[in-house]
């Protein structure tokens, strides 16, 4: 593995890829201070943490 220094040299980079699927329009929250809370309008986006702190 090469170790790469901090210069201007972008060509020793990889392209990055990226891949998002297209959001489909669906069910919404009923209640609006839900949705607030859940920073999401939509249920099926609503995904709440459940990892643990790295120590």
């Amino acid at each position: 593995m090469q170790d790469y220094k901090y210069d201007n040299n972008i060509d020793k980079f990889p392209i990055a890829m990226a891949y998002v699927p297209w959001q489909e329009f669906d069910k919404l929250f009923d209640d609006l201070e839900e949705a607030y809370y859940a920073g999401t309008i939509f249920p099926c986006l609503d995904k709440p943490f459940t990892g643990r702190r790295c120590v």
